[in-house]
């Protein structure tokens, strides 16, 4: 029988080596210098994987609570890597021992070559997600969907929400906190792939960053973040960069953040203790509590999810916006973004029409205005102009368009631009303007960056997963999309270039390069490419207005 996730063809190369598995010397033992770990072979999925591995210690209470990610302890025994971790804390589930990570591949000998690695942060709104794997574990149809793929995956485990992103005076101040330990949990793991992943069969000269939403944001922050030489890593993928206002630690905003969290625990300072002292020390459900107040509190209002990354001078020095092709990390990035993915943002009640509704939000110019100032409070009238003639009563944009009554639809892009799509466009451009200045281009012609647009109706926010998040019917059923999108991703993971192995024929257009002044878009029908022109414009309206809106 044919298993229903998988190209025929992939399954009966997979059927095969599960059938001979037994007598294959496959390498299913890492021993590190802080442990030994035991990992597993899946024989459905033909996949060595190791599901739970510790890269740095338990960052727990007073101790590891809010400061940086600390060596991982020292393991006695071997230790069984084929078991679940939890996620990070979040609402009222997770727990704070969770800097894990896991990884899988297909079978890899000791000796035998070594194999491009993509590290994949998890999305979320940096407030929700995990990274524990389960079988067929996350971006498995990306390693499955040709023969040729031969990749190994890692899934790190990092800090969200308050346990990750508290900000404020306090936090810098302390010795023993720090601001955005969410990314340098990230950072640790990137650490830990450079170190370790040669005992599992992955190169560390060729590894990629990838993600989806907050993921995708992650990957924005490590590639503008703080530079390590040797590199961490080499190629950036970001599919929908959530990439919200990052304000200065010391903002008026971040320490709004601090404050509530301190009135909502009863952590006010004492003549014995801190504030923050007593944020360390609260029991993880009145954080727990307090969290999801907040996060609950700002839902459409001027920050969709609260918690985000701060410019903290230590390991980001500047905003995206700012940001220089020389300051950038990964010589090869690739940006995407959906069509409509503005939308998931929006109050439902922009829909509304009717002239009954009295809501605080309705679909009417008015309501538009109500949205956007409460969206961009620090806007003069004369910037909200400005973003009206960008952003008109009735217009069009690439594959979309609205009309006088359709405020949903416009606020929705004006979301879009400023925090998913320009974020995925000014990555690229960043990458090609540094490729270009580069005596010794990295890729020859084809330039160090790429931008597309997944525009498959509904084109939602996290429409695009389906294609390579987990195995499905459609990727059987639809191999043009599957062969031309996620195996333009396999290509760019395993070679640096989303054309290098091009699974589709000739007929079914490449991965334009940014330097083209073309983006890739994928169809209904197929595959196109089309100018970003238009969308250059209103992302250079965005950068402009960076003192105002720090993106």
């Amino acid at each position: 029988m044919t298993l229903p996730w998988l190209h025929p063809v992939h399954w009966l190369c997979g059927l095969a080596l599960s059938a001979a598995q037994p007598a294959l010397a496959v390498t299913l033992t890492a021993s590190l210098d802080y442990g030994t770990f035991q990992g597993a072979y899946n024989v459905q999925y033909n996949i060595s994987f190791w599901q739970k591995i510790p890269f740095a210690a338990p960052p727990l209470e007073a101790a590891g609570r809010f400061r940086a990610p600390q060596p991982p302890l020292p393991v006695v025994g071997v230790y069984n890597s084929t078991q679940p971790f939890s996620a990070c804390p979040s609402r009222d589930t997770g727990s704070e021992d969770c800097l894990y990570l896991g990884l899988y591949s297909r079978p890899w000998t000791a000796g035998e070559p070594l194999k491009p690695v993509v590290v994949n942060f998890y999305g979320g709104g940096f407030v929700y997600g995990g990274a524990s794997m389960a079988m067929p574990p996350s971006g498995f149809p990306v390693l499955n969907v040709s023969g040729s793929t031969d990749i190994l995956f890692v899934h790190p485990n990092y800090r969200i929400n308050v346990f990750g992103f508290l900000s404020g005076r306090e936090v810098a101040a302390d010795p023993h906190s720090d601001l955005n330990a969410g990314l340098l949990d990230q950072e640790a793991a990137l650490k830990w792939v450079q170190r370790h992943i040669a005992n599992f069969g992955g190169d560390p000269y060729s590894v990629s960053i990838w993600g989806q939403s907050a993921g995708a944001g992650s990957v924005i922050a490590q590639v503008i973040g703080r530079k390590h030489d040797p590199p961490l890593f080499k190629q950036a993928l970001a599919s929908s960069p959530y990439w919200p206002k990052t304000y200065t630690h010391d903002s008026l905003e971040a320490q709004a953040l601090y404050n509530t969290m301190v009135n909502l625990t009863g952590c006010a300072a004492t003549a014995t203790r801190s504030s923050l002292q007593c944020l360390k020390t609260a029991n993880l459900s009145v954080l727990q509590a307090a969290n999801t107040a907040v996060v609950s509190s700002h839902l459409y209002t001027t920050s969709q999810y609260t918690w985000a990354p701060v410019i903290d001078g230590v390991f980001l020095a500047k905003p995206l916006s700012a940001v220089t092709p020389a300051d950038i990390n990964a010589d090869l990035v690739w940006g995407m973004h959906n069509t409509r993915e503005g939308d998931y943002f929006m109050p439902a009640s922009l829909k509304d029409t009717s002239s009954t509704n009295s809501s605080r939000s309705s679909s009417s110019e008015a309501s538009f205005n109500l949205w956007l100032r409460g969206y961009l409070p620090t806007f003069s009238d004369d910037d909200i102009r400005a973003l009206e003639r960008i952003y008109p009563t009735r217009g069009s944009a690439e594959r979309l368009s609205w009309s006088d009554d359709d405020t949903f639809t416009r606020a929705g892009l004006v979301y879009r631009d400023s925090v998913l799509a320009c974020p995925a466009f000014w990555l690229a451009e960043l990458a090609a303007a540094d490729s270009e200045g580069r005596s010794n281009n990295v890729k020859g012609d084809s330039g160090g960056g790429w931008v597309g647009e997944y525009s498959i109706p509904p084109a939602n926010h996290a429409s695009d997963t389906a294609w390579w998040y987990l195995p499905n019917q459609v990727q059987q059923s639809d191999l043009l999309h599957y062969h031309g999108f996620t195996g333009a991703f396999a290509s760019f993971f395993q070679t640096g270039d989303p054309n290098a192995l091009k699974l589709t024929n000739s007929s079914v257009p490449e991965v334009p390069a940014f330097a083209s002044r073309r983006q890739f878009v994928v169809t209904p029908g197929s595959f196109e490419t089309a100018a970003y022109s238009a969308l250059e414009e209103r992302c250079r309206f965005w950068k402009g207005m960076g003192e105002k809106v720090p993106f």
